[in-house]
């Protein structure tokens, strides 16, 4: 009988990937959700609503908001019992507090469709309100250790220049799902890793505003380093100013209601001193249809 043949040896990881990879072993930053004992206690859940909370938000914002929310709302049941109101008061100075409304929506369609836990399939991720390719993929990959590819700003940035020698990357494309994948080793464990390397390093080191090259794992490997570095057309869709924007007359208008008693206020008494009443209305209206305020009987309150 002829011997089995020997089962296959793994590939080696591609070069990029085994440098990151061992920088990220030893500068990989101290984040809660990348902890141990915080996945322990808070599972897919906790992963879920720390890249809800991480959407345009910076790190040191998210941590105290973080642990305050996990603290109160543990897993998808507790968020689901609570009414949009506490969801936005608990939100506070988050921003973009439409994503508080979307992870309690969430946690609504978690308890009804998936008995309260968590799902794992990409596709079910993606099926709940308010996430999207990039969320259903690092929850599936950073909770459950799947292998999946996982794209963010950063990542799409240091696979720019890395590979493509590029100073910006192209708008956000199916592409990137690609390059990514292109990358990845064949271990889960391994694929996990490099995913969440790839993020930092583009968080850190090879930034938006400059690229350290003497720190990054990845000069002598980099495509536009090799190319001499050349300027490429920044896509990059630029944000509006904050000071004297909606964005801020919005702000202003749930900041009075969070801190109302009974979360209600006259209408006419809500944000009196903003230089801009056309603003300020604009501002109330466009609350109104995205479901952040109510209206009723010449009131204004946070939504039941």
């Amino acid at each position: 009988m002829p011997d089995s043949p020997a089962a296959a040896s793994p590939s080696p990881a591609p070069p990029i990937a085994a440098a990151l990879t061992a920088w990220y072993r030893v500068h990989a930053r101290d984040l809660p959700w990348r902890r141990a004992e915080y996945l322990a206690e808070y599972g897919a859940w906790g992963v879920l609503v720390s890249e809800f909370m991480l959407q345009q938000t910076p790190v040191t914002r998210v941590i105290p908001h973080l642990e305050a929310w996990l603290a109160r709302w543990p897993d998808p049941l507790s968020l689901a019992a609570a009414t949009p109101a506490e969801v936005l008061q608990q939100w506070a100075n988050l921003g973009y507090p439409r994503r508080a409304l979307w992870l309690h929506r969430a946690a609504i369609a978690i308890r009804d469709e998936h008995g309260g836990r968590t799902p794992r399939e990409v596709a079910a991720l993606l099926a709940l309100p308010g996430i999207g390719d990039y969320t259903a993929r690092a929850v599936a990959v950073f909770a459950f250790g799947d292998r999946h590819p996982v794209v963010d700003t950063n990542t799409r940035r240091v696979i720019a220049r890395a590979v493509h020698g590029q100073a910006q990357p192209d708008p956000p494309a199916r592409r990137d799902l690609d390059d990514m994948l292109a990358l990845l080793p064949e271990s889960d464990e391994d694929a996990a890793v490099v995913n969440a390397a790839t993020m930092e390093l583009g968080a850190t080191v090879c930034t938006a505003r400059s690229a350290d090259c003497a720190q990054c794992p990845l000069a002598s490997l980099c495509a536009w380093r090799a190319a001499g570095s050349p300027p490429s057309a920044d896509r990059r869709r630029r944000q509006a100013r904050y000071e004297g924007s909606d964005r801020q007359a919005r702000g202003g208008v749930l900041r009075a209601l969070r801190h109302a008693e009974g979360h209600r206020l006259p209408a006419d008494a809500v944000l009196t001193a903003w230089p801009d009443p056309i603003q300020r209305d604009r501002a109330i209206d466009s609350l109104i249809a995205d479901g952040l305020l109510e209206a009723a009987a010449g009131e204004l309150l946070l939504p039941r």
